[in-house]
This record gives C-alpha cells, structure tokens and sequence, in this order.
C-alpha cells in the first residue's frame, strides 16, 4: 500500500505537531547541506518552532550576516532601519536622564541651574536639603562623642598611671635605707629648681645602717648621691 497524502494544515495535537515539526526539520536540514554540496549555494535556514526553540543552518563557506547583506541589496529591502531607530531612540532617551541627573546634581550640590526650576521643583530641593543637613549633623555629633570618649579613656588612663608613679614615690620616700636629703645648710643638699619649678631636683643620700660600714670609716657624706 502507498502512503497517503497527509492534509496541510495545523495538527491539533501538541504532541504530534512536535513530532512532525521534529522530523521535518531534520529532513529540512539535510536538504539544505545537500544543496549546498551538490550545487555549490550558499544557504542560510532559521526556523523557530511554536514553543520559541530555535534552530539555524548556514553554509560552511558562508555567513549569516553576509546572506542577510546580499539578500537587502538584491530585495531593496533594509533589515536593520528599524531596529536602528529604536537603538537610536533608546540613546535619546538615556541621554535626556542622563541631562536631567546632572542638572539635579548641579542644583543640588553647587546650587547652579536653578532658573528653569518651577516652585514645586524648588520645595523638594529645599526637602532634600534639610534632610542632607540633618544626616551631616548627625554624622558630625557622632564623630565628636567618639572622640570625646577616646580623650576620656586617655585621660583617666593617664591619671591611672600618675596615681601608681606617686604610690611609688610614696614608697621610696618610706624605704629603710634611702630617702630623701632636705639640707639647707649644704650645698649638695639644697632643692634645685628647673624648667621653671615644673620639675624638682633632689640629692640622695645613703644612710650607712649597717654596723660593718661604721668600721670601715665610711660616713654619709661619702655615700652621697647627687
């Protein structure tokens, strides 16, 4: 039995149309690489299916694009006018923002530009000034408490330290064997002032308290520190 001559119209059926579209398009591509063999042209196929796949076929000696160029010089007809007037309008249009933002900037920042802006345009530029002067007040107020708190850690650290260094002065002062020397009738034993009394000079003295120094002849006198 002969095969029967299918009707040409749509399959209803989504999967039989997938199917059919499936082994047609094979067929489709081998007819073109047969063509393009046999006869030497130059072929150029795309299809899309009706679920959006694509599929495309072109001849190894060939290009698309260089297909498409010789079809318009042959047909008269420009592929690309149209989608370079929306590329050349989308242009436009970012060029147009891109003119408004800086002109807001300008206003914003430096002030400039203002003649063309109308009363509403005015109030929510005074709006965003306000609010920007708030957030640099905040700002500064916080940079100023933290640094506030740095010089307070400092000083009490400072004021911990002088407190040790004089605990310690107090404890030399009360050692056993050396001490202080506050003889005004001597030279050597006389306070010295310096730096404008910010800072005292002071002459030791050691007191010989063991009874094998008195022995060998040794005073205080030899035994003075300066």
């Amino acid at each position: 039995m002969g095969r029967g001559k299918i009707e040409i119209k749509k399959i209803e059926n989504p999967t039989n149309r997938q199917v059919t579209y499936s082994k047609r398009r094979a067929g489709i591509m081998k007819k073109a690489r047969e063509l393009t063999v046999l006869c030497d042209a130059e072929v150029s196929l795309v299809m899309f299916s009706s679920t959006g796949k694509f599929s495309e076929y072109c001849s190894p000696s060939s290009e698309t694009k260089k297909l498409f160029d010789r079809y318009q010089q042959v047909s008269g007809i420009n592929l690309w006018t149209a989608q370079y007037e929306k590329m050349q309008n989308t242009l436009n249009h970012l060029k147009e923002i891109n003119r408004n933002l800086r002109r807001e900037v300008r206003s914003q920042r430096t002030g400039e530009d203002l003649e063309g802006l109308d009363i509403k345009e005015l109030r929510g530029l005074e709006q965003n000034m306000d609010e920007a002067l708030k957030m640099v007040r905040n700002r500064k107020y916080h940079v100023i408490s933290t640094q506030t708190d740095t010089y307070k850690k400092k000083l009490k650290n400072s004021r911990e330290t002088h407190r040790n260094l004089m605990h310690e002065l107090e404890l030399a002062d009360e050692h056993p064997v050396f001490g202080y020397v506050n003889d005004d009738s001597s030279y050597e034993g006389a306070l010295a002032l310096a730096h404008d009394g910010a800072h005292q000079m002071y002459a030791f003295r050691v007191q010989p308290s063991q009874s094998n120094l008195h022995e060998m002849g040794y005073t205080s006198q030899d035994l003075r520190l300066a």
